[in-house]
């Protein structure tokens, strides 16, 4: 696949962040924190790229003590990882990663589709309808960018018809990685058409409340999906550096 997302590592020290305007009620440590992991999981800041305090806290107008504090926090969470050495890094994935998130979605999200088609109301998939349009507008229009936001509000939507708070809390426990990889997707033209192709086929079965072949559906288009981010994986990740990582080795 000739797709690229930018998995990779690179060597710029430039940051895709800037100064912030900052309510009063979240702490700057908080800001700094969502600012830079919305940069990784638009792929702005790539897997095995260096991220410095310094560079953060100059690009953002801070000081050092409040990225300082974000930076454990995204180590603690997984985002970063830490060299006693060399600093900190943004963490890499690894096939193992991958393949854990997407079997963990395609279980909970299939469920959640099964749930939704037996007990929706009769105008609740008005608005599964509307964004599987809204999404065919910007897709007809090569508007790529604009589609993973699309793409989660028609999930989002979804979830909710299941009418089961602890799986959607379940599954929104994911959200962060669930949206950096639907990023990824969704770059690839082809996989973009076709996951609208699928919402189409989704809502019309969910219309019949045919809930056994919503469920599947539901997990192959996720499996697809692993697929593609599998490929885009292995592209950019020799197979002597996917050892070394299995391994605990940078």
């Amino acid at each position: 696949m000739a797709v690229k997302v930018g998995m990779g590592q690179r060597d710029s020290m430039a940051f895709p962040i800037g100064q912030l305007e900052l309510p009063e009620r979240k702490s700057l440590g908080h800001y700094v924190y969502e600012n830079l992991k919305q940069a990784i999981i638009r792929g702005d800041l790539r897997p095995g790229e260096r991220v410095a305090e310094s560079r953060v806290a100059e690009a953002m107008g801070i000081s050092r003590t409040p990225v300082r504090e974000a930076f454990h926090k995204l180590e603690r969470d997984g985002w970063l990882e830490h060299q006693t050495s060399t600093g900190f890094f943004v963490a890499r994935l690894s096939r193992e990663d991958i393949e854990e998130t997407f079997g963990i979605r395609a279980v909970l999200e299939s469920y959640a589709a099964r749930l939704a088609t037996i007990k929706h109301g009769e105008n609740d998939l008005d608005a599964l309808e509307e964004k599987i349009n809204q999404y065919q507008r910007h897709l007809e229009v090569n508007d790529l960018e604009s589609l993973p936001k699309i793409n989660t509000e028609f999930h989002d939507i979804l979830y909710s018809l299941s009418r089961s708070p602890k799986l959607i809390s379940m599954i929104n426990h994911l959200r962060d990685q669930i949206y950096r990889f639907r990023m990824m997707i969704l770059r690839v033209p082809d996989m973009a058409l076709k996951s609208n192709e699928d919402h189409k086929m989704m809502l019309s079965l969910i219309r019949k409340r045919d809930a056994d072949r919503v469920e599947r559906l539901v997990r192959n288009h996720i499996l697809r999906g692993q697929q593609t981010v599998l490929e885009l994986f292995e592209a950019e990740n020799p197979v002597g550096t996917q050892h070394r990582q299995r391994r605990g080795e940078r």
